[in-house]
């Protein structure tokens, strides 16, 4: 009882008492202890998108539906703009800490926020002034296009708090501080759960509403963020601490955070490329997609949120050196992730009618997103382990191979793909496009995780 409860509502801790944690703990019950309020924080968002999806739904326009579809590509923007800094500054933060520097540390963190913010500023405004050229991009037909550019134009108001949002996010768990992290999460995702309905109908603001909404939920999420992070107390906040980047500072946050970038730039460019390979057979293809995106994205984040479960163990014990115990951190992240995945696989395999019919019951859009969700259950729990090896080798400072791997998945195998199946196999392959990337990433993974494991046993010899 007392273990469940201090995995529920941990203690806090000082920086050394978590160092020591992070450096001696067992291995699985601390995979477990970060990765479970970061698992709850994504299904909870995840949630809270598919809520999104059914009110709009509920406006009985299926090119209304297409247009959140359409959205992700903006949104994925500017959360590749966030993930870059947060990875940047947050695995370097990391390392620090591990190795008892918390000045530089507190540098770091102070210098991603406040480009965070900048940046996000900078996509608002020019998000704006190319705001067709973004639907267009993301597969806007003519009949999506007003929906598209109403929801979009609100969105990219909230970009500097989405933006911050994100990176704090990340900060927190890279701190090893994930369940206060969750605690921010959910409740923006709760707000937004209450107040898109409020929007859509009373209101009267159609999906416009529904954009506005994400925009207030994460303004109150970023400033739950900033306050827990000064509470925290693992690293100070304050303007002192933040500094125009010097070279090292570039060559660093690029090292760590150019893998995080490219994975999410590549995550809007597969959207792209699949809204536009599905456009020929209507919008009740784009919209099956987006239905199909945000179901899947439950297991996705389960990797993503074991993977962000074994990142600060892997940072920590990077900065004290102790390779044996990040081997065996990533195995133990692998099996985690194959296991959950597939049970979630199981479930939206066997209901994935009634499923994608919850958020949009049009025949054609059901019939196009039942065949697509079953291929995507099957293959999905054995992208863990690239999922996984990918944060290794970011963590690790691998940034070719890293960025290499977190681009297969979403663009540079997802590519070719597209270009080759819905030529030759006509809607089918639209469909079989994600599943057949996600097999074709797991045997690219294998290999290059071969390789930095076999790197760290030379050097814990080395060390020995």
């Amino acid at each position: 009882m007392i273990a469940f409860k201090q995995l529920i509502v941990p203690k806090r801790q000082s920086p050394e008492e978590r160092r020591r944690e992070m450096l001696e703990h067992p291995v699985q019950p601390l995979i477990i202890s970060l990765a479970a309020p970061s698992i709850f924080a994504n299904v909870i968002t995840t949630i809270y998108n598919l809520a999104d999806t059914f009110f709009v739904g509920q406006m009985g326009s299926t090119s209304a539906s297409a247009a959140v579809g359409v959205s992700l590509v903006t949104s994925t923007v500017i959360q590749a703009m966030a993930f870059y800094f947060a990875q940047g500054t947050g695995n370097h933060m990391s390392r620090c800490l591990g190795a008892g520097d918390t000045e530089e540390a507190a540098v770091y963190v102070n210098t991603g926020i406040a480009a965070t913010v900048a940046f996000g500023t900078l996509i608002a405004l020019v998000g704006h002034l190319l705001l067709d050229q973004l639907c267009y991009i993301g597969g806007a037909t003519a009949t999506i296009l007003p929906y598209a550019r109403a929801y979009i134009s609100v969105l990219l108001f909230g970009a500097p708090f989405i933006a911050s949002g994100f990176l704090m996010n990340m900060q927190l768990r890279f701190q090893g501080e994930a369940f206060y992290s969750m605690l921010c999460m959910v409740a923006g995702a709760v707000l937004n759960t209450i107040l898109t309905p409020i929007f859509i109908f009373p209101l009267g603001l159609g999906i416009a509403g529904s954009a506005l909404a994400t925009v207030v939920s994460e303004a109150v999420s970023f400033f739950l963020l900033l306050y827990e992070m000064r509470k925290a107390g693992i690293t100070p906040l304050g303007l002192r601490y933040v500094r125009v980047p010097d070279a090292t500072m570039m060559r660093t946050i690029n090292k760590l955070g150019i893998p995080s970038f490219a994975r999410q730039v590549m995550l809007g460019v597969a959207t792209s490329l699949l809204n536009n390979a599905a456009a020929p057979f209507g919008d009740a293809a784009i919209a099956g997609i987006a239905v199909v995106q945000r179901i899947t994205s439950v297991g996705n984040f389960f990797q993503i949120g074991i993977g962000q479960g074994f990142q600060p163990i892997c940072g920590y014990n990077l900065g004290a050196r102790r390779y044996g115990r990040i081997r065996e951190a990533y195995f133990t992240a692998i099996k985690m992730t194959f296991v959950s995945v597939a049970a979630i696989g199981v479930i939206t395999f066997i209901w994935a009618p009634q499923l994608i019919a919850i958020f949009r019951d049009d025949p054609a859009v059901v019939a196009f997103g039942t065949l697509t969700l079953r291929l995507s259950s099957i293959t999905m729990p054995f992208t863990g382990a690239a999922m996984v090896t990918n944060f290794l080798l970011q963590t690790s400072g691998k940034t070719l191979a890293a960025t290499f791997l977190g681009s297969c998945r979403l663009g540079l195998v997802l590519g070719p793909v597209v270009l080759v199946l819905p030529p030759l196999l006509g809607q089918l392959g639209v469909q079989i496009a994600q599943p057949t990337t996600d097999i074709i990433t797991t045997l690219i993974a294998i290999p290059m995780a071969a390789v930095i494991l076999h790197e760290m046993r030379t050097l814990e010899r080395s060390q020995s």
